[in-house]
């Protein structure tokens, strides 16, 4: 249970280089949210999870083992959040750059495709954001998180004001 079966050297670069592959597939993968994950990209990262699992352990089962991946996983994670929030070159290597689909009421093809996006699920997200169409849309932009923010055409935007109803005591 406890007998490594590999050097924990083996085991931490095993670790390293399985993270380090996933992170950059993961990044080329595009911009999605894990709640915007289809069925077919679930069914990928399981698959992939499924699939690199020996070439982590290798012939080590212990729980040794087991816990000296953890450990560096876990390290490595932290390790590459601490150079995201230093370093604006890790930053856009790990989290890329926001792309402009709409502007002026018009879609951008090309940045549609580039992105792997159907105007579709782009209409989706405009109509959680109240429009109905392209058209009143000054500019849209597919975040670096897989959000669409919208910017409305017309820029005097009309905010309600909060009205708080009194009652005076006689």
């Amino acid at each position: 249970m406890w007998q490594l079966a590999l050097p924990v050297w083996q085991l931490v670069v095993r670790s390293a280089v399985i993270y380090i592959v996933l992170l950059l597939g993961l990044r080329l993968f595009g911009k999605r949210e894990v709640g915007q994950f289809t069925l077919f990209d679930l069914v990928l990262v399981l698959l992939v999870a499924n699939a690199v699992q020996p070439a982590i352990t290798g012939p080590d089962t212990s729980l040794a083992g087991g816990l000296v991946i953890v450990v560096t996983l876990f390290g490595l994670n932290a390790l590459v959040a601490l150079l995201r929030v230093r370093s604006p070159m890790m930053r856009r290597l790990t989290e890329g750059q926001a792309t402009v689909i709409a502007r002026d009421g018009h879609w951008i093809d090309s940045a549609l495709r580039r992105e792997g996006l159907e105007r579709e699920d782009c209409l989706m997200a405009l109509r959680e954001h109240g429009f109905a169409t392209v058209d009143g849309v000054a500019l849209a932009v597919l975040e670096t998180d897989g959000t669409i923010s919208v910017v409305p055409g017309d820029q005097n935007v009309r905010r309600g004001k909060r009205r708080v109803r009194t009652r005076r005591m006689p």
